[in-house]
């Protein structure tokens, strides 16, 4: 229960799913967490249970598209808990599922704000606060399909290749300051963003059964499959760990 003692750690979109799973784990494991999201609401929930849990947690609400917002809650954090160690840059939507030649720039351009350009504000103003700090850790919630490609979703392939290939290049920049940065590529999660696709496929149990027989372990991933992945990333055990890509898919990419 200790494996985080110590350590601040900015969870974005930290309301659900994914996000909402490693804030937990990260509190558990010691760490002081800040849970951030866009639903203040869900934020809040979060970080009252944790408190009420006995754990240390504090709520703001964050839009990563919004630069002034980002470097304004980094800097909030900073003075409630006095350093920050961890940033999950976790907030990310799917966007639209259409051909790349339906797709319209607004459906672009929403997508990229968040996935990507969320990245890039939340990485941009936690580098300051790890220097400060004497380094720490950035993890970067990309996709299987930042790894390989689908027929379907575009703008949602396009930006977390991209995250992709900004953590290595941010793993590269901010070594020297013991600043790792590591790229995590969940498989099929059931998330409230997955049962969403689901639904808009059609039956959700017989969309779940589908997506489980496209992973040779047979099944879709839990929330906690991905948060253990970030604890590890984000602990001293992974001191040697920098520019990496851990997937954790069920064995999608395998093939």
């Amino acid at each position: 229960m200790t494996r985080l003692q110590g350590k601040v750690a900015v969870v974005t979109g930290a309301a659900l799913g994914l996000g909402r799973a490693t804030a937990k784990r990260m509190a558990e494991q010691g760490a002081s967490v800040a849970v951030t999201d866009v639903r203040l609401d869900g934020a809040k929930a979060l970080a009252d249970e944790l408190v009420d849990g006995g754990f240390t947690a504090s709520s703001w609400a964050l839009d990563v598209s919004k630069e002034d917002e980002v470097k304004r809650v980094l800097d909030e954090v900073a003075t409630r808990f006095g350093r920050i160690d961890v940033l999950v840059n976790n907030a990310g939507v799917s966007g639209v599922n259409k051909p790349t030649h339906e797709v319209t720039e607004a459906d672009w351009d929403f997508v990229q704000a968040i996935n990507v350009k969320g990245v890039f504000f939340c990485t941009k103003h936690a580098i300051p606060h790890l220097k400060r700090a004497g380094g720490g850790s950035i993890i970067n919630l990309s996709s299987i399909y930042g790894l390989v490609g689908a027929a379907d979703s575009p703008p949602y392939h396009a930006s977390k290749g991209a995250v992709r290939l900004m953590s290595k290049t941010d793993a590269m920049l901010y070594a020297p300051d013991r600043i790792r940065v590591n790229s995590v590529h969940p498989g099929f999660i059931w998330t409230p963003m997955v049962e969403n696709f689901a639904e808009d496929i059609g039956d959700k149990a017989a969309v779940r059964a589908d997506l489980a027989a496209l992973h040779p372990l047979g099944h879709v991933g839990e929330p906690d499959d991905i948060a253990w992945a970030c604890v590890y990333l984000a602990s001293d055990e992974a001191k040697f760990v920098t520019g990496a890509e851990l997937v954790v898919d069920g064995g999608y990419t395998a093939r």
